[in-house]
């Protein structure tokens, strides 16, 4: 059984794995045995990651990326290619948020949500499959959210772009099942972040979202390493097109 979760001699791709889940997830795939190439803009803080994951799996290397980017998603893919050699497993984990009421959402902030969550997502997919299939197979994990599922006020926008991960996630998946390409997701709950400690900090919204998770605690980015290593590995090679809700419980409350 444990070698259907052991990952040595794997490559996993990581956008927005500087800090966050994403940083969570590389040190699972790490602590499996997967090499790691970490994305994310800010390169002081990719730096500082690498340096924390050096020690856990076999080679840890860095690629600073605006996802933003088409033309820096694909030479973030490149990169790993010609660093490693192969690509067996992209997590596409980079996103953002600008929360509050729909009526005072701008262009802007419509544009960059849907543009960094959504489309960055498809564009790292379709630089990563061509190596994949070459291969014979990948995994690809996409990061979701509990907004793919329900509503939550002053998330619109960021809901929007998250339920077109989900549905991304199951059109990919039927395209490449028959290259050997699972492509599947994790739903994150309220994971403690940097994007989030606003929310645990509000007077109002911190409570609410307390009262709603039934395990009765917000969760942290290492309860999702699990998840993230589970479908990076042989144990999914017959689960595809799926969402994973890694939430303490909150959709089923």
């Amino acid at each position: 059984m444990a070698k259907l979760f052991d990952l040595t001699g794997r490559v996993a791709l990581v956008t927005g794995g500087s800090r966050g889940i994403g940083k969570g997830i590389a040190r699972g795939l790490a602590e499996a045995g997967a090499s790691i190439a970490l994305a994310s803009r800010d390169a002081e803080s990719l730096a500082s990651a690498a340096k924390e994951l050096a020690p856990i799996g076999p080679r840890v290397e860095t690629f600073p990326t605006d996802v933003a980017r088409v033309d820096e998603i694909e030479r973030m893919v490149t990169g790993t290619l010609e660093a490693f050699g192969r690509l067996d497993i992209l997590v596409n984990n980079a996103g953002t948020n600008r929360r509050g009421p729909s009526v005072d959402v701008s262009e802007e902030d419509w544009d960059l949500i849907q543009t960094v969550n959504l489309k960055s997502v498809f564009f790292a997919c379709r630089a990563a499959a061509p190596a994949m299939i070459r291969q014979g197979g990948g995994k690809i994990v996409n990061i979701a959210s509990l907004t793919s599922q329900v509503g939550i006020r002053g998330t619109a926008a960021y809901g929007a772009s998250k339920g077109g991960v989900l549905q991304l996630t199951r059109s990919l998946a039927v395209e490449w099942a028959e290259q050997n390409i699972q492509v599947n997701a994790i739903g994150p709950g309220f994971i403690e972040t940097d994007l989030t400690e606003p929310m645990f900090a509000d007077p109002q919204r911190g409570p609410w979202i307390q009262s709603r998770i039934p395990m009765g605690r917000r969760g942290y980015p290492a309860d999702l390493a699990g998840v993230a290593v589970f479908l990076g590995s042989a144990a999914s090679d017959y689960l595809t097109g799926q969402v994973v809700y890694v939430d303490g419980g909150f959709l089923s409350g």
